[in-house]
């Protein structure tokens, strides 16, 4: 009975010194890979704020500026989340070589893969919190940061936003000719809106008014707009006559505010050239009534008292959408402004309508593979200490792993920008990365095991 009592006592003993080795192992590992991440969060911010001084002006203070930073913080913090638990593994694992403490742990018949598993354990922390930040935190935080810092969205060649094309109302009986005679398509609106928020508000937009032959006849612009729900089912709402079936699906009502419209005259005053003098043609834009008759040269003047281009200022107006107000707000936004959950409802939202967007598609793959990513350079982190890295020291390995951490973010921006320009399925292209990454970790640590 002795012996087996002795058996006992050293099987117990033997669990508990594995208990304490490993919970040694994660500390050192997860106090270095968060010291990583805060310095390099912390460095990110410091360069991102001294870049927006250059930008100060009465408009945009220095509050402003520390402001925006703030917001962003969020986004600088899970963009250099995975190479600062690369970076603090090996600086956790090079600490422990440096001592011998490996060495010993290795004699004592720790096997790497065990000790890659207990650093593996910490980095766990690091996923989860990239998880929450992307579900969570970025979608409010990106939001608040563009209301301090408003991008630009006065060009026409602008591709946020919402982008629609409508068949434009037509009084009933009216009917509109082609040169031939022939009845030519409905006149239609351009409509872009800039922002939406979740509970159906909207920011500017912008409307330019075609008709059937596609010329401009008038441009309108709205401060905002506010969602109408009475209107939704059909209740209350205006009749339009003349329309095409398809804008029967536009059910859901805005509210404009602050409508301002440039009408662009039916006529113009033309002056013809001279058949002798091959003069060219000009435009007046005289609002004094003109005649002059023809004369012998065949010269030929008409004018009209009608302005070009007449301004007209509106309280109030409406527009009507054929999607609701989370629609809009899905595809008002950004990507990167977007949630794991209202990407996935954006891309299905998308498919509804037969279309894709490759830009959200990348970016809600790589906001939930982000977690592979933080995994598979810790596993990198680790071959650099037990790998062929093992003999040299601390510094070279830092060197090394800062160099591999922006070597793997240039290489997933290319393979998602090669998923943008030929159309290649995101998810392969964002999985590339990650699984090359983890691949070579694997294969300098068998090396050495």
């Amino acid at each position: 009975m002795k012996p087996r009592h002795t058996d006992h006592s050293d099987a117990s003993k033997d669990i508990r010194s594995g208990r304490i080795i490993s919970r040694y192992v994660k500390k050192n590992a997860l106090f270095a890979m968060l010291f990583a991440v805060l310095g390099l969060w912390a460095l990110q911010m410091v360069f991102a704020y001294l870049a927006e001084l250059e930008d100060i002006s009465d408009a945009y203070t220095y509050v402003d500026a520390l402001t925006y930073i703030f917001y962003r913080s969020p986004y600088f913090l899970q963009q250099f989340m995975p190479t600062g638990a690369l970076l603090g593994a090996v600086v956790g694992l090079g600490l422990l070589a440096n001592n011998s403490e490996l060495i010993v742990m290795r004699a004592a018949g720790l096997s790497i893969y065990r000790i890659v598993g207990w650093v593996l354990q910490p980095a766990f922390i690091f996923v989860i919190l990239a998880l929450l930040i992307n579900q969570f935190i970025l979608p409010q935080s990106n939001v608040k940061a563009s209301q301090i810092r408003k991008p630009d969205t006065a060009l026409l060649a602008s591709v946020n936003g919402y982008w629609t094309l409508q068949n434009a109302p037509t009084e009933a009986g009216s009917t509109t000719d082609n040169k031939e005679g022939l009845a030519s398509e409905q006149a239609h609106n351009i409509i872009f809106i800039d922002y939406a928020d979740a509970n159906g508000n909207i920011g500017e937009v912008k409307r330019w008014h075609l008709d059937a032959d596609n010329n401009l006849t008038a441009v309108s612009k709205a401060t905002g707009g506010t969602y109408v729900p009475s209107l939704q089912q059909g209740q209350d709402k205006p009749v339009v006559a003349a329309q095409d079936q398809s804008d029967s699906l536009a059910n859901y009502q805005w509210q404009l505010d602050n409508v301002t419209t440039l009408k662009v005259a039916d006529k113009a005053a033309i002056l013809e050239s001279d058949t002798l003098g091959n003069q060219p043609a000009a435009q007046l834009t005289d609002t004094q009534a003109t005649s002059v008759d023809s004369d012998q040269s065949g010269q030929a003047m008409a004018l009209t008292s009608q302005p070009l281009v007449a301004k007209q200022a509106e309280s109030t107006d409406v527009i009507n959408l054929p999607i609701s107000p989370s629609s809009v707000y899905l595809l008002t936004r950004r990507a990167e402004d977007l949630s794991l959950t209202q990407l996935y409802e954006h891309k299905r939202f998308n498919a509804s309508q037969g279309t894709r967007s490759l830009e959200h598609e990348v970016a809600f793959w790589q906001k939930l593979l982000s977690p592979f990513s933080v995994l598979s350079l810790v596993i990198v982190a680790c071959s650099f200490v037990f790998g062929s890295l093992r003999t040299h020291s601390l510094g070279l390995r830092i060197v090394v792993a800062i160099i591999f951490g922006l070597l793997f973010s240039y290489i997933q921006d290319l393979t998602s920008f090669v998923s943008l320009a030929t159309g290649a399925p995101p998810l392969l292209m964002v999985l590339l990365p990650i699984i090359g990454s983890g691949l070579l970790g694997f294969y300098l640590i068998r090396r050495q095991g």
